[in-house]
C-alpha cells in the first residue's frame, strides 16, 4: 500500500516541510539541535547536592542547627529556581480556591489526629529535639515560609513533574530523615522505636503532600505542608 503523502504535488510536500521547520523554530530549537542541557538534566542531581550537603554540614551541630538548615533548605530551593529559570521546569500557573481550600483541609485531617493523640509521648520532645535553641518567631519562620517553600518547589514543583508522585513522596521522606535525624541522634540510638515512629509521620506528611499536589495542583501542596506543619511542629513546641 502506497503513502497517501507519496502522492502529493511537490508544491504542497515542500510548503509542509518549510511549515515544520519554521515551528520547529519558534519553539527555539533548530533540527538536529541538542537541547539545553538544563531542560533534560536528571532532577536527582539536586537532590544528591541537598543530601550532600546537609550530611556535610553536621559538623554545625548542635550549635548552628538553624544555619545548617538554611544552607540546606536554600540549596533545594537554589536548583528549583535555576530549573525554572533555565530548564523545563514546569511554570505555577493561576489556582483555584477551591484548591488552595482542599489543601487547608487536608492539612487538618491529617495534623488534627497528631495533635491529639501523639503530642505528648512523640511530637513534644520529637520537636524541642529537631529544632535545639530555636526560638518561637525563628521556628515559626522556618515551619511556614524556609521549609515549605523550599520543599514544595524541589518535590512537588521540580521532581513530581517527571517522576511518579509516590517515589517522590519517598525521597522527600529520605530527605528529612537525613536532616533531622543527625540533629536527633543521641535520642534515635536511645530510642528506636520512637526513632521509627517519627520516620513513619515523615513518610506519610510527604504522602499527603504529593497526593494533594497531584490532585489539587502545588498551591495547595505549600497550604497543607504550612498546616501541617503548624500543628505537628509548632503547636507541641510551644
Amino acid at each position: 500500500m502506497t503513502n497517501p503523502v507519496d502522492n502529493l504535488p511537490d508544491e504542497i510536500t515542500e510548503s509542509r516541510d518549510v511549515s515544520e521547520r519554521d515551528s520547529a523554530s519558534d519553539t527555539g530549537l533548530s533540527v538536529g539541535r541538542v537541547a539545553y542541557r538544563g531542560a533534560t538534566s536528571d532532577p536527582f542531581f539536586g537532590f544528591l547536592i541537598a543530601i550532600a550537603l546537609s550530611v556535610g554540614l553536621i559538623p554545625l551541630l548542635p550549635d548552628n542547627a538553624d544555619l545548617r538548615f538554611t544552607l540546606a533548605w536554600g540549596a533545594l530551593a537554589g536548583v528549583s529556581v535555576l530549573a525554572w529559570l533555565l530548564g523545563s521546569s514546569d511554570r505555577i500557573g493561576q489556582e483555584h480556591p477551591e484548591n488552595i481550600a482542599w489543601g487547608l483541609v487536608y492539612g487538618l485531617m491529617f495534623g488534627v489526629p497528631f495533635l491529639i493523640f501523639l503530642r505528648e509521648p512523640i511530637l513534644i520532645p520529637a520537636t524541642e529535639d529537631m529544632f535545639p535553641r530555636f526560638s518561637v518567631g525563628t521556628l515559626l519562620a522556618y515551619l511556614v515560609f524556609v521549609m515549605p517553600i523550599s520543599e514544595t518547589l524541589f518535590f512537588r514543583g521540580l521532581l513530581q513533574s517527571q517522576l511518579v508522585f509516590w517515589v517522590v513522596g519517598i525521597l522527600a521522606a529520605l530527605w528529612n530523615i537525613v536532616l533531622f535525624f543527625p540533629v536527633m541522634w543521641q535520642e534515635v540510638t536511645q530510642f528506636p522505636a520512637v526513632a521509627l515512629v517519627i520516620a513513619v509521620t515523615l513518610l506519610m506528611m510527604n504522602m499527603i503532600y504529593v497526593y494533594v499536589r497531584e490532585r489539587n495542583g502545588l498551591a495547595a501542596a505549600w497550604v497543607c505542608q504550612i498546616v501541617a506543619n503548624l500543628l505537628m511542629l509548632f503547636i507541641p513546641f510551644l
